[in-house]
């Protein structure tokens, strides 16, 4: 961790925190929510042993980077043109993209809106979505966390009546059950904290005092407009790319006990085929008993991924289903 270093860059009118190690072909890791640049702590370093350079930058509004000055405007083309600046400002030309949760949508749309700039994807947990196609709100739960926190101000109110440190000792207890966070009747996300359930054994005081400190510095107001309340809204300038096809050769991986299985009509999108109408390079896996936080669950494993490996240039050929997520991996990018 020591040898991981800290920059920033001037992306626009923001400053960009950018967490990076190694040299060689580029690997940018995009982390979603309640997560941070940290998220991805394991697999930098096994990147930079790999031979690459390896970069987990904070989202804007994230961790140390800047605040955006109308949070209620976010959008996720904001966030598509933050990183295509940031690998101008880095000087890469093309990156490979690993992401998870939200920033799955972010890796995908660079590859609708800047597909010259990307030499492969690899997402965890979250398929693909047309910007602006979300599921409708009817279709989930009445008390499932998204809804709630889509409705203007009750996500901060909820997150606000605890201390950050709370917060995500909270979200992550929840979000790595395989069952999905649905409230109550009367009562909000953060209610359905058990205080008798310990942390993930993953999950360490030190990490916890880690992500604590860094939201402690950003706070949740840009962290409820995006992924939450800016799906609700017109997805702006994505709006023009929305009928292109990503060419990139793509990998979804997903944990057999993430709970994100179970929003209303991914699973069948993941089993049906039908997302490669619109990512026809896509290949998809299920990583056994892994969670939607399967990099920081499995981390021997998911760095082993990156073994072997050397570069994009053909659609992903894989294995058979049986193989092992190693050897699989390994059969991406060569």
């Amino acid at each position: 961790m020591d040898k991981i270093e800290h920059k920033r860059f001037q992306v626009g009118e923001l400053n960009l925190h950018v967490a990076e190690i190694g040299s060689g072909p580029a690997v940018l890791l995009l982390h979603g929510f309640p997560e941070i640049w940290y998220s991805w702590r394991h697999q930098m370093i096994a990147l930079a042993e790999a031979g690459f350079h390896a970069i987990a930058p904070d989202f804007r509004g994230y961790g140390l980077s800047d605040q955006p000055s109308e949070p209620e405007k976010a959008a996720y083309y904001d966030l598509v043109e933050d990183t295509r600046g940031l690998l101008d400002a880095l000087g890469i030309e093309k990156a490979f993209i690993v992401a998870k949760d939200f920033g799955a949508f972010i890796a995908y749309y660079i590859g609708l809106c800047h597909p010259d700039r990307v030499k492969g994807i690899v997402t965890l947990g979250v398929p693909y979505k047309k910007p602006g196609e979300f599921p409708s709100r009817d279709s989930a739960p009445k008390g499932l966390y998204v809804r709630h926190w889509q409705e203007p101000g009750r996500g901060l109110a909820d997150l606000g009546r605890f201390d950050v440190k709370t917060v995500i000792r909270n979200i992550y207890t929840l979000f790595s059950s395989s069952e999905l966070p649905v409230a109550e009747e009367g009562k909000e996300v953060m209610d359905l904290y058990d205080p008798s359930i310990p942390l993930p054994p993953w999950f360490t005081e030190d990490d916890l005092q880690t992500y604590s400190s860094l939201y402690e510095k950003s706070g949740f107001v840009y962290p409820m407009q995006v992924p939450y309340l800016c799906s609700r809204r017109d997805p702006g300038g994505l709006a023009h790319f929305s009928d292109r096809t990503i060419q990139a050769p793509c990998l979804l991986i997903s944990g057999t006990k993430d709970y994100y299985l179970k929003f209303p009509g991914v699973e069948d999108s993941i089993k049906s085929g039908t997302l490669q109408s619109a990512v026809p390079n896509l290949e998809i896996k299920f990583f056994p008993e892994g969670s939607h936080f399967v990099q920081e669950q499995f981390p021997e494993e998911v760095n082993n991924l990156w073994a072997g490996v050397r570069s994009v240039t053909c659609p992903i050929v894989l294995p058979p289903y049986e193989t092992s997520l190693v050897e699989m991996v390994q059969y991406i990018l060569v």
